[in-house]
């Protein structure tokens, strides 16, 4: 699975350099010289990190293949991504990756399918899971222990408890 972690931007400087967008909370494991990011669209890479600085809060990278300013502006909007399987383990058997739960079913402790985890929405407060019902309805719930007291990524499923009213659309 190929996840999104960041968008090129403008382009900084005459040497190649860009701003990036960074769409991941571990930058600092995807965004290191030698590491090769998957584009889309395909054809703009795949792009090889050269060097990597932030200035004023900005992310500015510098890739092997952009020599210089006009080569870094026709990157510009271009998705960087990475190989899933590239995610270290997590040391807390309670904390997941967002793309480890997307994909996995439903399931109400009584056994009830309630549809497949569409994606993990992080507003303030409580992260929440998304969950498409069966005839595409989708639900969104908060993936606390309460609600969700077991994610069995080996099975396949997450296991919900939810309160009353909770599911009612």
């Amino acid at each position: 699975m190929q996840l999104v972690v960041g968008r090129i931007g403008r382009p900084h400087g005459l040497k190649g350099e860009v701003t990036v967008e960074v769409l991941t909370d571990v930058p600092e494991w995807r965004y290191v010289p030698g590491l090769v990011l998957r584009t889309s669209p395909p054809e703009r890479g795949p792009l090889r990190i050269d060097a990597v600085r932030e200035q004023n809060g900005r992310l500015l990278v510098r890739f092997d293949e952009v020599s210089d300013r006009t080569a870094a502006e026709s990157l510009r909007g271009v998705v960087l991504a990475v190989d899933s399987a590239t995610s270290p383990p997590l040391d807390d058997p309670e904390e997941f990756w967002d793309h480890d739960l997307i994909g996995l079913r439903a399931v109400t402790v009584a056994g009830l399918d309630l549809g497949e985890v569409t994606a993990v929405v992080h507003p303030p407060g409580a992260d929440l899971l998304a969950i498409r019902r069966p005839g595409g309805a989708e639900v969104l719930v908060p993936f606390v222990a309460a609600i969700v007291p077991k994610v069995d990524l080996s099975a396949g499923r997450v296991l919900l408890d939810p309160p009353a009213g909770l599911l009612e659309l």
